[in-house]
């Protein structure tokens, strides 16, 4: 109290400087305080615009993460709601739109009364068999027994060119390089989905399950399919493995014999198991020549390539096929660039070439068999021929309209300039690299090679070595100038482009034609997977299905261009920009289509049964009986139906319904008489007997 009093006064009055203000002092005091509010007002507007001007402006990478998490955010959202909606919802809407689904097949078996009876043997094919690491480089550390082929392949995005190391094979021996074991995956996952979601045998399996199989009658002969077939008995005694699984099999089912379903090139490859099992050791597996009567009731083939694939010549000479120019067309230059510096062609050619499994699906029968520069058996195909008959179902219109289509000659697989794929053979200017070409001498490496490329990649761009920078450009330019290649001299092109890789082939397979199948070279080995030089086996009781897809535009032919980047890129690339000019006309992106089932054409999936082992044959001497079972494509109906119930597409007919019907009626005891004979709708016997060769 006392300090208060101090502060007003000794008296405790007010201060003489507290004196009332005059109206002078006021008016003053009001000017000053609205120019002080003038003033903040106009500090306030310049904070806002210095504000808005240091605002960071809106980038392009900002829209790039805005997108991305939006599309991260929805894509959570929906795969929240898909676990928790409940799991008969997308049937019931399904229904809803189409109305009630039809049984799936082994629901529609089991209600009639069928039951597992003989065993059932899977051989799969290329590509869709898992692979896991067992030893591997130091850039694979952690990755002991994970998949690196199969599942999700993770480990191609976070360390591709680790990947590609340890996919890749040794370039000359065909087998493991040093410091690196990848073997199969084992048991019937190793092929039932090829990753999430996309399943391979997995539909198969399910419903033979509903009649009452299981693990013990069913048997994945999975294989490490980047080698050579003989190879999977040198290093893995896969074949050995096989024989012992069926013999067990046959054992414990009271002396039933087995189904066997192969798929794509797991149909040559267990062609070459029946010659093995029956050939003496240490070559064969000693079975003898009554094995394959005693253990095995049908063979049923699914998209079995027998002659083999004119695309996979398109993979060894490039790195493509028609999915791959479709996409050079829309991003030009994306696939040759150094895109993260990871040159994918490149990539993808040095590991493919050294995988022996891709040369067993060379064409078989040169040009006896897929046509010379003049002629081919599918000559008058339409690629449009698809029509509706009375009854509303879909049929084939074999009549070829001359007036708007030009006859394709799809003898000529390969050729430089839509013109040259369409004059007559006698208007074609031609310069033979074939004079120059002996694989033992100087003048291959030295005459038409020229100078080595590999000195100019080196320095113009981040290079990746082929086998294209041992070839002068005086070589490529030789290529380019033969003009078109047939069945045959496409062989004799890839001894020229990639010489290591066919010496490993050239020692494995064989593609020719036999005159004499008595001959005793026939015994070896690298004839056994060719259907035109060996024999079926001593089986009389057994069958052959030959089962395959068809109504697909299927690769048969290509037009071909120099690219343009040569000097440090694979110099050849398929030419997108060759059209038919007519709708409906077979040439379509420089890739010229026949009936299929969009990777195998109906020539390679059905001619061995549609005519050398129909009957008895020189190729069939106990007269094993064939069947043809095709099977039109249908897509699905909505996207409720996810791959479709009636495919006819490469892999996607393992989901197809009929075929697994009948799949399961052999197992469970039927003929190839019991469910139908023959079923074909292509022109596969029509075409067959233009192919004039001794039966």
């Amino acid at each position: 109290m006392v300090m208060l009093r101090r502060r007003r006064g000794s008296d405790g009055k007010k201060p003489e400087n507290s004196q009332p203000q005059s109206d002078d002092n006021k008016e003053k005091r009001s000017d000053e305080s609205e120019g002080k509010s003038d003033s903040n007002f106009e500090n306030l507007n310049l904070r806002l615009k210095s504000a808005k001007k240091s605002r960071k402006k809106w980038s392009c990478v900002d829209s790039c993460c805005w997108f991305i998490g939006c599309i991260c955010s929805m894509w959570w959202f929906l795969l929240f709601l898909y676990n928790a909606m409940p799991a008969s919802l997308p049937q019931y809407v399904t229904e809803a739109i189409t109305g009630p689904l039809p049984d799936p097949p082994g629901v529609k078996l089991a209600k009639e009364g069928l039951k597992a009876k003989h065993p059932v043997v899977f051989v799969p094919g290329i590509v869709t068999g898992g692979l896991e690491l067992w030893e591997g480089h130091s850039c694979a550390e952690g990755l002991f027994r994970k998949r690196l082929w199969g599942g999700t392949f993770g480990e191609v995005y976070k360390r591709p060119l680790c990947w590609v190391e340890h996919m890749s094979l040794n370039n000359e021996t065909g087998l493991d390089p040093p410091g690196i074991k990848i073997r199969p995956v084992s048991g019937l996952v190793a092929a039932d989905y090829f990753a999430p979601g996309y399943f391979v045998w997995a539909v198969l399996i399910a419903n033979l399950a509903r009649i009452g199989y299981e693990d013990k009658n069913m048997f994945m002969a999975a294989y490490d399919w980047r080698l050579s077939f003989q190879n999977t008995e040198v290093r893995d005694q896969t074949l050995s493995r096989i024989k012992s699984n069926i013999e067990l099999m046959v054992a414990t089912s009271g002396g039933k014999r087995v189904v066997v379903v192969p798929h794509s090139m797991g149909a040559l490859y267990f062609l070459h198991f029946m010659k093995w099992v029956e050939a003496p050791a240490p070559m064969g597996g000693g079975g003898g020549p009554n094995w394959c009567a005693e253990h095995i009731k049908a063979v049923m083939n699914i998209g079995g390539p027998f002659l083999g694939l004119p695309k996979v010549l398109t993979a060894l000479f490039s790195a493509e096929a028609r999915d791959i120019a479709i996409a050079r067309a829309i991003a030009p230059g994306i696939l040759d660039k150094d895109v993260f510096g990871f040159q994918t062609l490149q990539h993808v050619m040095r590991m493919t070439r050294t995988w022996d499994s891709a040369m067993s699906l060379l064409p078989r029968g040169g040009e006896t068999i897929w046509g010379g520069l003049d002629w081919s058996p599918e000559e008058g195909h339409e690629c449009n021929s698809k029509k509706k008959n009375g009854n509303g179902q879909t049929t084939h219109n074999r009549t070829l309209d001359l007036a708007n289509f030009s006859r394709v000659k799809y003898g000529r697989i390969l050729s430089f300039g839509k013109d040259v794929a369409q004059l007559h053979s006698s208007e074609i200017e031609r310069v033979e690299f074939r004079v120059t070409f002996r694989p033992t001498s100087l003048i291959y490496l030295g005459a038409i090679k020229g100078s080595n490329l590999a000195s100019i990649a080196n320095t113009t761009c981040r290079d990746v070595w082929t086998e294209y920078h041992d070839m002068g450009i005086g070589g490529i330019k030789a290529v380019a100038d033969y003009k078109v290649y047939t069945a045959s001299s496409m062989l004799d092109l890839l001894h020229f482009v990639a010489p290591k890789m066919m010496k490993r082939g050239g020692a494995q397979f064989s593609y020719g034609l036999a005159d004499d199948l008595s001959d005793k070279k026939y015994d070896h080995y690298k004839y056994w997977s060719n259907p035109l030089e060996t024999k079926l086996p001593n089986a009389p009781d057994m069958e052959i299905f030959s089962m395959y897809g068809v109504g697909i535009p299927t690769e048969r032919a290509y037009i071909y261009k120099l690219s343009p980047g040569a000097e440090c890129f694979i110099p050849f690339q398929i030419d997108a920009s060759a059209e038919g000019g007519v709708e409906g006309h077979c040439l379509k992106g420089g890739v010229y289509s026949v009936d299929g089932d969009e990777t195998v054409p109906v020539l390679s999936a059905g001619f061995t049964s549609a005519k050398i082992w129909r009957g008895k044959t020189r190729f069939n001497p106990s007269g094993i009986r064939n069947f043809i079972r095709e099977y039109n494509h249908a897509g699905p109906t909505t996207l409720l139906e996810g791959r479709g119930t009636q495919s006819g597409a490469h892999v996607d007919i393992l989901g197809n319904f009929a075929l697994i019907e009948d799949i399961i009626r052999v197992a469970a005891g039927a003929t190839g008489e019991d469910i139908g004979g023959d079923q074909v709708h292509s022109d596969i016997f029509k075409w067959s007997e233009r192919i004039k060769l001794r039966l």
